[in-house]
């Protein structure tokens, strides 16, 4: 009998096909966009915890220098000698490629070479990197391909490592954890050293988290999307087999055997669907990932491997997701049929009673979800908290959509002044429980469309001020050693040019990392700089010494504003004077004079330099033949600003493409709501038919309704959008990455968005409308000899 069942109920799908491609499709893409994501997420944690593993950073304690970047040869002779158990790390780049040196008899870190013989590293001059970066190092020594070194990484013993960079200092020094019960103080050892804790080196998983979660709440709402199609098309198989249950239960098919057989039937097509989702996601992923591997490489210094792999944690998270949703998406429809009378089932009245049942619940929980945004909005606190709120809302508006739209058809049809006006308005609202969710993801992508524009917009005007602000030097200049800073400094005051050194030490401040500034304080910053908040002749009492600037991150983490004071030093303690945006920066930041720096680190000299002049190539020439300055040391602001604008583009290149594909799944979301319907509207246009309307002016009518419907849906995704893109700016940025942008308009984008909306509804509903048209007489006649 299972059998014979199960095989009534597949034959649906048999004479269906189109239902079945939609169902298929519309999990499969649901599926597709949401594993991408997942497969993203999931190599840039496999390439971060593989940089732990190289680099060793958050491990241990370490002595990193406290000026400058590099740490004497000497010193670690001495610190060894002394009783400290350190080992030595060298770190350079050549090209792209970061190269890395360590002492592998001393390390306490293996930093990612395969569970290797440390001897492999004593017998011949070579160096280690996984294949990708093996590919692109261009050196004249052997490079052994170890899958387990983080991608953009070569490691090699820090002999090798020195001779291949030119170099006879050290970077850094990692310390054992078990130490002599004796030692001399750091500080009477090394002066110029510090002593880093290891949970004070930055964790870039940490800093890029947000990032993630970004692509993970797009890719739900991807999926949710898609998804709709599914539950969409499952409503109208189930709608179309009203017969067929009944019949079922009328031969003594017993309820529970048929709901499993229902089940195991959605379980069967969802896996198939979901099988060609991960085939489609590993494609999307793939095509997506160099653009998250530079957005994070250039926002957070993170290399993620540019090479795509399949990763039990996201096909199977893909396959789980899609499974699940689809058997929510039959919950309901099996929900029903459990409770019907046997006969029930059959008649249309049931079903629409049901449904509307269904409406009014489904408005309840809009109230609901919209209700608890408010909540949060007013007392939420935290990343979390901001992202369940955005949930929340996008989806209590999804929800209250049809409560919309309702009146506003009602209203027309009032308005109707003919008779075909009026059964074309009374028909719309008729259509909308079935269009309804097609209607709620066409809502989705449009808000989430508008509310990524808006951000993105926003934060290119501001980010491009910014720049302005921020790269006011005309030229930029590193130093390579203490001496070269000293000749680069009185060279370029001697050429004219006014010279911005930049003094910096890593430090705590008010219980958070940050990096202390010592600034020299003149026209180019008093200029330049715009404050979020600041005291009267803010940049006057900087110059004093007397005050300092924080960025906004360190302000609104350490809940400090102006007037607030932050400790510097361990007995000074300063007013802040102001406060500014500091846009794109994970870290804290406090500015002080240089007067003041100086004092309080008198061994800290500085290595940047700002220049000032009126004759960038000039300079640079001075700097390059007089001075020996290295070519590679030399960056101008027309070439800095290009890259910091290349990075801004890349990196909204993935949520861009995820909301065109959003806005695409949602088109064809209402291509197969439309399709599938079609058949069941014969019944229904046959009588208009029969009165003198022509197939012709029927289609006309069917196109016509959906550009309303598309229209409607519009002008409600319009406020849901600009709320969604408040809360991405206003919340989610300033829990994520602790500083606010403003909030700027875009009507014509917004406009422009609406109108490939529309087009976009056109599209999916030429078909069906066409389809309407070629309607052959004698199907529509055959309506009046069946009983319904």
């Amino acid at each position: 009998m299972n059998r014979a069942c199960l095989a009534a109920l597949l034959s649906h799908w048999h004479w269906n096909p189109l239902q079945l491609f939609a169902f298929l499709a519309g999990l499969a893409l649901a599926t597709a966009l949401w594993s991408g994501v997942q497969a993203i997420n999931a190599e840039a944690r496999a390439s971060y915890d593989a940089a732990a593993a190289t680099l060793g950073e958050g491990q241990f304690d370490q002595i990193v220098p406290g000026a400058g970047d590099r740490i004497a040869q000497a010193d670690f002779v001495a610190l060894r000698r002394a009783g400290w158990l350190v080992s030595p790390v060298i770190e350079g780049r050549v090209g792209d490629v970061r190269v890395l040196g360590f002492d592998p008899l001393s390390s306490p870190a293996g930093f990612g070479v395969g569970q290797g013989d440390p001897g492999a590293f004593l017998a011949e001059g070579q160096l280690f990197a996984n294949a990708e970066t093996a590919a692109a190092l261009e050196v004249d020594l052997p490079v052994v391909v170890d899958p387990g070194i983080a991608p953009g990484i070569a490691v090699g013993d820090i002999g090798v490592v020195q001779r291949l960079l030119g170099r006879e200092d050290l970077s850094r020094l990692l310390v054992q954890p078990v130490q002599p019960m004796e030692r001399p103080v750091l500080s009477d050892l090394a002066p110029g050293l510090r002593l880093q804790a290891a949970n004070q080196t930055a964790d870039v998983g940490e800093l890029t988290g947000s990032f993630h979660l970004n692509l993970t709440a797009f890719g739900l709402l991807s999926f949710a999307v898609g998804l709709f199609i599914v539950y969409s098309t499952i409503g109208l198989a189930f709608e179309q087999r009203r017969g067929v249950v009944r019949t079922l239960r009328a031969l003594g098919v017993a309820l529970p055997r048929l709901v499993v057989l229902m089940l195991v039937e959605v379980l069967v097509l969802a896996l198939i669907g979901a099988g060609l989702g991960v085939v489609l996601g590993y494609v999307v992923a793939a095509a997506l990932l160099p653009d998250v591997a530079v957005t994070l490489r250039g926002l957070y210094g993170a290399e993620v491997a540019g090479t795509l792999q399949f990763r039990v944690s996201w096909w199977g998270s893909g396959l789980a997701i899609a499974v699940l949703g689809a058997l929510a998406a039959a919950g309901a429809r099996l929900w029903q049929i459990a409770r019907m009378p046997l006969l029930a089932s059959a008649r249309p009245r049931a079903w629409a009673m049901t449904s509307g049942r269904v409406q009014n619940v489904q408005g309840a929980l809009a109230l609901l979800l919209l209700a608890v945004a408010a909540v949060l909005t007013l007392a939420g606190q935290g990343l979390v908290a901001g992202f369940a709120l955005l949930g929340c809302f996008l989806i209590g508006a999804a929800l209250a959509l049809p409560l919309v739209v309702r009146p506003v058809l009602e209203r027309a049809e009032r308005g109707a002044t003919t008779p075909v006006a009026r059964w074309f308005w009374a028909d719309t609202r008729q259509q909308l429980p079935g269009l309804s969710l097609a209607l709620m993801a066409l809502l989705l992508a449009i808000s989430a469309n508008i509310g990524v524009a808006t951000m993105v917009s926003s934060f290119r005007l501001t980010f491009v001020s910014f720049l302005d602000q921020r790269l006011a030097p005309e030229l930029y200049v590193e130093a390579a050693s203490a001496e070269e800073a000293a000749a680069i400094e009185s060279g370029m005051a001697a050429a004219g040019a006014d010279v911005l050194p930049l003094l910096a030490i890593e430090t705590q401040v008010a219980g958070q990392p940050a990096r202390l500034f010592g600034v020299r304080v003149g026209p180019t910053y008093r200029e330049s700089w715009v404050f979020l908040d600041q005291v009267l002749d803010a940049w006057n009492e900087v110059a004093a010494g007397q005050a300092v600037v924080t960025n906004e991150q360190l302000a609104r983490r350490a809940g400090l504003w102006v007037g607030d004071s932050v400790s510097v030093a361990p007995d000074v303690t300063l007013p802040i004077a102001a406060v500014v945006a500091d846009y794109g920066n994970p870290r804290g930041q406090v500015i002080v004079g240089e007067d003041l720096f100086r004092n309080l680190h008198p061994e800290v000299s500085p290595r940047q330099f700002g220049l000032r002049t009126d004759d960038p190539g000039a300079l640079r020439d001075v700097l390059r033949t007089e001075l020996g300055v290295a070519e590679s040391a030399l960056i101008d602001q027309r070439a800095l600003k290009a890259f910091s604008l290349e990075v801004f583009e890349r990196t909204f290149t993935v949520t861009a493409a995820l909301n065109v594909l959003t806005l695409a799944v949602a088109g064809f979301a209402m291509l197969m709501s439309l399709l599938t319907l079609a058949d069941l509207r014969v019944p229904q246009l046959a009588p208009v038919w029969a009165l003198g309307l022509t197939r012709r002016r029927i289609g006309q009518l069917e196109l016509l309704r959906t550009v309303v419907f598309a229209v409607v849906t519009c002008l409600f995704a319009l406020p849901v959008g600009l709320g969604l893109a408040w809360v991405l700016l206003a919340i989610i940025n300033v829990e994520a990455f602790g500083w606010r942008l403003p909030m700027f308009l875009f009507p014509a984008d917004y406009a422009r968005l609406g109108v490939y909306a529309v087009l976009a509804a056109i599209a999916a509903a030429a078909w069906p409308a066409w389809r309407l048209m070629r309607t052959p007489p004698n199907a529509l006649l055959k309506v009046f000899a069946h009983e319904r």
